[in-house]
C-alpha cells in the first residue's frame, strides 16, 4: 500500500510539474550591484545555482529566463537552456515590476507552447533554493481551490508594530504610538517577503497587476535559507550561507527526473 501511496504521488507531483511555467526575471541593468544576476559567487554564475535546483524537476522547456541583456543570455545558454526571445527594452527598466515581467513570459508561453495551470516566479538571486520548498508550494496552491498565489516569507524576528522612524525634528518616533503598552507577544507575527520565489493559478495571475489583490499564502522559510541579495552586504552574507551549505560543482540535469 505504501509503494502505491507513493507512486500516486509522483504521478501527482509529475503532472504539476509539467502544468508549470517557470519564469527567472534577469535584467541587465542592476544598479547596486553591478551585473548582479550573473555576478560570481562561490565559483559560479549568481543564476546558475537557482538554475541547477530547477534543473533537477523541471523540464528546459517548461523555463523562461527574461532579459534583454544578451551577456546573460549566452552566459545561461552555457547550461543548455535555450532562451526563446529577448525582453522588450519597455520591461526592463528601473519601474518595471516583476508581475509585469511574468505576465510578458506567460502570454508569449501561452500563444507559442502551451497552457499551464501554474506560474512560478524565481529570482536570479535565490541562490539559497530548495526544490522541497518548490513541491511544497505547488502542493498548498493545487490543494487549495481559494488560493491564487503562493510567496516565500521569513518572519521578522521583532515586533514590527513598535517600530520607530525619525522625524523631521530628528528625534524618533513611533510608526503606531498605541503599541507603546502593548506586550510584544500580544501582538500579531509579521512577516516579509523573503525574494525568493512566487507561485500564483495562471488564471489568477492573468486578470491581476497586484497578486495581493486576490488570495495568498505564505510559504515560511528559515532566514538562514532566503537572503534577499539587494547590495553588497546582502551578498557577502549569502555567499557565507552558500559556502557552508553547498559544493560549488554544479550539475544542470534538464530532465525533470521525477521517473
Amino acid at each position: 500500500m505504501k509503494n502505491e501511496v507513493n507512486l500516486i504521488f509522483l504521478v501527482m507531483l509529475k503532472t504539476l510539474l509539467e502544468e508549470t511555467l517557470v519564469v527567472l526575471p534577469a535584467r541587465g541593468g542592476s544598479k547596486r550591484i553591478a551585473k548582479k544576476n550573473i555576478k560570481s559567487i562561490h565559483g559560479n554564475p549568481m543564476i546558475y545555482w537557482p538554475l541547477s535546483v530547477l534543473s533537477r524537476i523541471f523540464k528546459p522547456e517548461n523555463i523562461i529566463v527574461s532579459t534583454e541583456c544578451n551577456e546573460i543570455k549566452k552566459v545561461v545558454e552555457k547550461t543548455g537552456l535555450q532562451i526563446p526571445y529577448a525582453r522588450p527594452l519597455d520591461l526592463a527598466n528601473d519601474f518595471t515590476s516583476t508581475t509585469a515581467v511574468t505576465k510578458h513570459a506567460l502570454d508569449w508561453y501561452l500563444t507559442n507552447v502551451k497552457y499551464v495551470r501554474f506560474v512560478l516566479t524565481v529570482y536570479p538571486t535565490a541562490v539559497l533554493l530548495n526544490e522541497d520548498d518548490i513541491i511544497t508550494a505547488l502542493e498548498h496552491c493545487n490543494s487549495d481551490p481559494d488560493c491564487h498565489t503562493v510567496i516565500s516569507a521569513c518572519s521578522y524576528n521583532r515586533p514590527v508594530q513598535r517600530a520607530l522612524y525619525e522625524g523631521r525634528n530628528g528625534y524618533a518616533k513611533m510608526f503606531w504610538p498605541e503599541n507603546y503598552k502593548q506586550r510584544s507577544q500580544d501582538l500579531a507575527e509579521a512577516h516579509y517577503d523573503a525574494g525568493q520565489f512566487y507561485l500564483s493559478k495562471t488564471d489568477a495571475l492573468l486578470c491581476t497587476e497586484n497578486i495581493f489583490d486576490h488570495n495568498v499564502k505564505l510559504m515560511l522559510l528559515d532566514p538562514d535559507k532566503a537572503v534577499d541579495i539587494d547590495n553588497h552586504h546582502d551578498f557577502l552574507i549569502a555567499e557565507k550561507l552558500l559556502i557552508k551549505q553547498r559544493e560549488s560543482v554544479l550539475n544542470f540535469s534538464w530532465f525533470g527526473n521525477l521517473t
